[in-house]
């Protein structure tokens, strides 16, 4: 039977998709590209022995469940893509408490217990860490603290270090590009012409305006800005960096010679 539709037929762009073995029960999670991660819906109603089409429709109609029930385009081992129901993975927990596990199967009852407890974490640790079997002994055998185990946590240890790095490097960047955002409005005086240059700049583009005008029969200050503007990567002549002074000088003198053959202004 084929999935509900989900409220909003919005498919999600998929950047990472991983099958999750959990208690001997075959998953499909995605990472999406708004960074969240989302379960199919039809495994897991599979694996709890759930009808798939009446839980579509109880998932639509809660008014929390359905703002995290989308599409996704999943790759399948016999059917190659297909577009598939998914559940964000945060928001499963929230649809395993509507489930009464006194009116499941006798049979069902344990593993819906189980999920209740784990399957969230072990979902989200596929994509973290890579472990994707839940291992009810995994805990218990890092606690014996042999040299393997030992070994293991010294590795999830340099992860999250390398990750805090990486984290902490982007925030830093981040920063900095605010920071020269902050001062490009502030018109830091340490870093751009100062007014008497500003006014030169001024006045050279007016002459060439002036010149090119007189050839074009149009106004050319705009034109004449513009291509300022270009060559230097700026917003505004006063947004000129002091070190390039000289060069925007040079090369306004340049442009007003080819269009004259007089001395520069």
């Amino acid at each position: 039977m084929a999935d509900q539709e989900p409220v909003a037929d919005n498919t999600l762009q998929v950047l990472e998709q991983r099958e999750v073995v959990f208690y001997g029960d075959e998953l499909s999670a995605i990472r999406a590209a708004d960074g969240q991660i989302y379960v199919s819906v039809r495994h897991l109603c599979d694996a709890l022995g759930l009808d798939r089409a009446s839980q579509s429709r109880r998932i639509r109609a809660d008014e929390i469940l359905s703002e995290g029930y989308q599409w996704g385009v999943m790759m399948t081992p016999h059917r190659g893509q297909q577009k598939a129901a998914v559940l964000r993975v945060d928001l499963v927990p929230f649809w395993l408490a509507g489930l009464d596990a006194t009116r499941a199967k006798e049979s069902i009852r344990p593993k819906l217990t189980q999920y209740k407890r784990e399957v969230v974490k072990v979902l989200w640790e596929a994509f973290q860490s890579g472990r994707l079997t839940a291992d009810v002994d995994f805990d218990a055998l890092l606690a014996q603290e042999t040299p393997e185990a030992q070994a293991y946590m010294m590795a999830q240890a340099v992860l999250q270090l390398a990750r805090s790095q990486l984290l902490m490097r982007t925030q830093l960047a981040n920063h900095e590009e605010r920071l020269e955002s902050i001062e490009a409005q502030l018109g830091d005086t340490g870093r751009y012409v100062t007014a008497e240059q500003a006014s030169q700049i001024s006045q050279a583009v007016k002459a060439v305006a002036l010149a090119a005008g007189k050839k074009s029969g149009r106004n050319e200050f705009g034109a004449v800005y513009g291509e300022l503007y270009r060559k230097f990567g700026i917003t505004g002549y006063k947004l000129l960096p002091t070190r390039r002074f000289d060069e925007a000088m040079k090369y306004l003198t340049e442009w007003y010679q080819n269009l004259t053959g007089d001395l520069p202004f």
